[in-house]
């Protein structure tokens, strides 16, 4: 049994448009089931700690999937999502494995949280597995390596791509596009087919591309733990 922490975004804003975001529920339950179902032990931080928001376009009914729907019916989980941990009152030491689930959010409060930033670089520096699926990566914008270059140069990456962006219509309300912003910090960038499940891996650095690849991401993940 390992140590899992999950990092959520606590932003339930959609830059200014007035809409609501936060993080996309699949990419919580899908990684969260199949890492406890192994025996692995995951503790769930936010931002502001407390209950993180959900996307409500993941919560509707057409976006549903197995994982969604055995989180609906699990009081516990929900409790537990309910109180998350403050991000800074977390110390890497506790943890073996750190994991991103995504969703627009994080790209409002996670990518300049300096606490997130100093954790992520802990966890890779103490040579601990650190793991992002579909907006998530954007979270390593920041990000360092020992060299003081981004985390990301030269490592194979993957993440939300231009055209799921477009796809969701949200190209002109976010801060940044995350293919472009993982190529310009020197990211090995690679992709499939929209809504495609594909995660990579480079060392101790493991992405997926969109919300279907949030459980390859944590089968990476839990290979990486063994």
């Amino acid at each position: 049994m390992k140590n899992i922490l999950f990092v959520l975004t606590s932003n339930d804003s959609l830059g200014s448009t007035g809409h609501k975001t936060g993080f996309w529920i699949e990419e919580f339950t899908s990684p969260y089931y199949l890492l406890t179902d192994k025996g692995h032990n995951v503790t769930i931080a936010s931002a502001k700690g407390g209950q993180p928001p959900i996307d409500p376009n993941s919560a509707a009914e057409n976006a549903a999937t197995a994982s969604t729907k055995r989180f609906d019916k699990d009081e516990a989980t929900k409790k537990k999502l309910a109180n998350t941990l403050k991000l800074e009152d977390v110390n890497q030491n506790d943890f073996d494995a750190v994991f991103y689930p995504g969703g627009h959010g994080v790209l409002w409060d996670l990518v300049e949280d300096k606490k997130s930033i100093a954790l992520i670089e802990s966890f890779y520096n103490e040579e601990k597995p650190v793991a992002f699926v579909c907006h998530a990566p954007a979270v390593l914008k920041n990000v360092k390596g020992k060299d003081g270059k981004p985390l990301v140069n030269n490592k194979k990456v993957t993440g939300f791509t231009n055209e799921e962006e477009a796809a969701v219509q949200l190209t002109e309300v976010v801060p940044f596009l995350l293919e472009e912003m993982l190529k310009n910090n020197g990211g090995i960038y690679s992709k499939i087919g929209d809504w495609q499940p594909y995660a990579v891996e480079d060392g101790l650095l493991i992405t997926g591309q969109n919300p279907a690849s949030s459980a390859k991401v944590a089968e990476l993940l839990d290979k990486k733990l063994k």
